[in-house]
């Protein structure tokens, strides 16, 4: 039978086809003609507002204006977001404390936060007081928005017709934002953020709160914050009973209060406060003759001890007692710190020393330094040059690339993996991920074993080790764990030390060496106590205790390569005399731009750090230079006339105490040409006499509760007895002028 035929229907598919084809191009053609039929309507629309002439020139200008207005918003925007970050939280808690602190032995060292009723509401303050500073610090001050643009432009002028800088342009509410929310590094960022919060603050506050803010938080001088301490510390007077002459001495101190202090330089104070007389009549705030009785009479001050209060300490340690004793009910405290006069004094001595003594020759312009001992207590913190000239703290806030000195985590993480100082590795050229690192002096060693190539400072060792071994997220965890507090990068290139760093960060992962692996648990405040004597927070009760973050292995490992270092490597400049054992390791960034060392002993880790604010290079210094002096004068000082503790891991002989200090121990140090001059500790007790006098505070503290003193009672004299849960304790307190 016959299949019928199947029917085809490929001239209907190819009809459909040709219809949505047609559809298609009759749809957009119909589209493009409707389209360009509405432009062309538009055009003729818009054609009835065609300018011509000098219409045409205006409307130009306009659009061009606001197309960069536009621009410009959006870029105003984006600079201003993150100077508004720093207005987060609380800004106006600091006013909530008001703080005493002693040193480690119960002495008066200085205060912090607003004294509430030695403050003065503005309305109260004297009247020449206010024109004062206004004349000197701000004369449009009630006149500009927070950026004075005239004065900026009239102070330029007088810097370009001097050919320096004779005036600055900032405001007193841009001084005020600096104090507020900014450090004083100099960089153009902060400059940006402080413009921005100016005019915030000219939003949110008023002219006279801003200017009490500004009366009550300026650094004075003498370790002193605010017109209202001031007063009472140069004259003995509450802010309210000033005369003119005073005031003028107190306005002159906002320029520079190191170099004005009167208590310093009372010259410099009189001549400043001179001129601050002379701004008032130019000014037109008074006349010559309303001002020639304060010429005449220029103001004397209280004969003070010229005793340094260690004031980067105190802003550090302020910081932590606020963030301790936020939930407590009581904000007027007294707080017993850790620090220790003698060695602060030390390490003032050994920065400037080395930096007059050198600063010149290795352009360079600051240094810092923190000093922990051996259980966490800081012992001395330098955070700059000079305090008066600039409060920036360069041990807590600045970021700095650490060097060869972040090559510790990497060799530390390495000792956790079951190498040791003996492994062997290849010293040779390296490519990670398109990056070739190479070693100091372009040359390599070959085979080495891991304590040589941490000795010679190696460069290719540990992105070998990073790369092949460790990773850089373990390096970074170790790091962490050992104390280091800023984020770090976890790049390749980070082995070398290219992730900033703190000096305290340093001070206290390094510190976990001497303390065998255990956490250095790194401290500044001892106790906080009220002022009816209640202990509000003990830090041998309170704080947590140590956890171990290296195995004993690893300790024992890395401080036997780490004590070559003085001997073998780079640091040999921070040997120290009497036979003292001391580890640490050097660092020196990319174009000499910072130099360190970090060391330590059995009793202290010391950091120390060198370069410039404005990140431009040294002339070739390296950390086996300035900073391994800098911490041989200081450690020399510090380990005289104290009973020695032996470094983990390193089976040595102590070194004998009774031997000659090191003014006068190894005559060949002394031809060093190089040397800086030794510190020599003054000997008032012995180590017997001490250890009894220890142990009669222990009996006191049992047999008498602590009695806090009362509110400006002068100096608190207090014994030490520490325990092994607590390495400060308060024990007896008696008062003193």
């Amino acid at each position: 039978m016959q299949e019928p035929k199947k029917e085809d229907n490929r001239p209907k598919r190819r009809h459909i086809f040709l219809r949505i084809d047609s559809w298609i191009d009759s749809t957009v053609w119909n589209a493009g003609f409707r389209l360009a039929e509405w432009w062309e309507e538009t055009t003729i629309f818009f054609r009835r507002f065609r300018v011509r002439g000098w219409k045409r020139a205006l409307f130009e200008v306009l659009g061009e204006a606001a197309t960069w207005g536009t621009a410009g918003s959006v870029l105003m925007l984006a600079l201003a977001l993150p100077a508004f970050e720093e207005t987060k939280g609380n800004w106006r808690a600091q006013s909530d404390f008001a703080v005493t602190f002693l040193d480690r032995y119960g002495n008066d060292i200085g205060h912090r936060g607003i004294i509430h009723e030695d403050s003065a509401p503005i309305d109260e303050l004297p009247d020449h007081l206010i024109k004062a500073v206004l004349a000197t610090e701000d004369r449009r001050f009630f006149d500009h928005w927070g950026i004075d643009f005239l004065g900026l432009a009239r102070a330029m002028t007088e810097n370009a017709r001097a050919g320096g800088v004779v005036q600055g342009g900032s405001t007193l509410t841009q001084q005020l934002a600096k104090n507020l929310f900014l450090s004083n590094e100099r960089t153009i960022e902060r400059k940006i953020k402080e413009a921005f919060l100016a005019v915030w603050l000219e939003c949110n506050l008023s002219k006279k709160e801003i200017l009490r803010l500004y009366l009550d938080r300026a650094y004075m001088g003498g370790g002193t914050f605010g017109a209202a301490a001031a007063s009472q510390f140069y004259f003995g007077k509450t802010i309210t009973d000033i005369n003119l002459a005073e005031s003028a001495m107190l306005a002159g101190l906002f320029k520079a209060p190191a170099r004005y202090a009167p208590h310093v330089n009372l010259p410099a104070a009189r001549g400043r406060a001179n001129e601050v007389l002379t701004n008032m009549v130019q000014g037109g705030l008074m006349t010559e003759g309303q001002v020639i009785a304060a010429r005449l009479n220029p103001a004397t001050v209280i004969d003070r001890a010229q005793v340094k209060a260690p004031d980067f300490f105190l802003d550090w340690a302020f910081d932590e007692v606020q963030r301790i004793a936020a939930p407590f009910a009581q904000h007027s405290l007294i707080v017993r710190t850790t620090i220790d006069m003698g060695l602060q004094q030390a390490a003032e001595d050994s920065v400037e020393s080395s930096l007059r003594q050198y600063g010149e020759s290795y352009k360079v312009k600051q240094g810092a330094v923190v000093m922990v001992e051996n259980g966490g207590a800081v012992r001395a913190m330098v955070g700059g040059r000079d305090y008066g000239e600039s409060q920036f703290n360069r041990a807590t806030r600045a970021l700095r690339q650490p060097g060869s000195s972040f090559k510790v985590y990497t060799y530390a993480a390495a000792m956790e993996k079951g190498m040791t100082p003996e492994t062997v590795v290849v010293d040779a050229p390296i490519t990670w991920r398109g990056w070739s690192p190479q070693n100091y002096a372009r040359k390599y060693a070959g085979r080495v074993t891991l304590m040589n190539a941490l000795a010679r400072s190696i460069n290719t060792v540990p992105v070998r080790l990073a790369k092949d071994k460790l990773g850089t997220e373990i390096i970074a965890a170790t790091a962490k764990k050992m104390g280091v507090e800023t984020p770090i990068r976890t790049d390749k290139t980070m082995p070398l030390g290219t992730s900033e760093v703190t000096v305290l960060d340093q001070a206290t992962a390094y510190a976990v060496f001497p303390a065998g692996g255990l956490q250095s648990r790194r401290h500044g405040i001892s106790q906080i106590l009220n002022y009816d004597g209640d202990i509000l927070y003990d830090f041998g009760r309170d704080a947590p205790q140590a956890q171990r973050v290296l195995s004993e292995q690893a300790v024992s490992s890395m401080n036997r390569i780490l004590t070559q270092i003085p001997v073998m490597g780079t640091a040999r400049r921070a040997a120290l005399d009497n036979g003292i054992v001391t580890g640490g390791k050097t660092g020196t960034t990319q174009a000499y731009r910072d130099a360190w060392f970090i060391g330590f002993t059995g009793d202290y880790t010391t950091a120390v750090w060198f370069g410039n604010d404005d990140y431009t290079s040294t002339d070739e210094m390296t950390g086996g230079s300035l900073p391994a002096m800098t911490f041989k004068r200081l450690m020399d000082y510090a380990e005289q006339g104290i009973e020695h503790r032996a470094i983990p891991g390193i089976d040595n002989p102590l070194p004998d105490a009774t031997k000659k200090p090191a003014a006068v121990a190894d005559a060949k140090r002394d031809e060093d040409e190089n040397a800086l001059p030794p510190l020599v500790r003054p000997r008032s007790l012995s180590a017997e006499v001490t250890k009894l006098l220890k142990a009669i505070g222990a009996t006191f503290e049992k047999a008498s509760p602590l009695k806090a003193p009362e509110k400006n009672s002068g100096r608190v004299a207090v014994l030490e007895a520490p325990t092994s849960n607590s390495p400060d304790r308060v024990t007896t307190n008696a008062t003193s002028n």
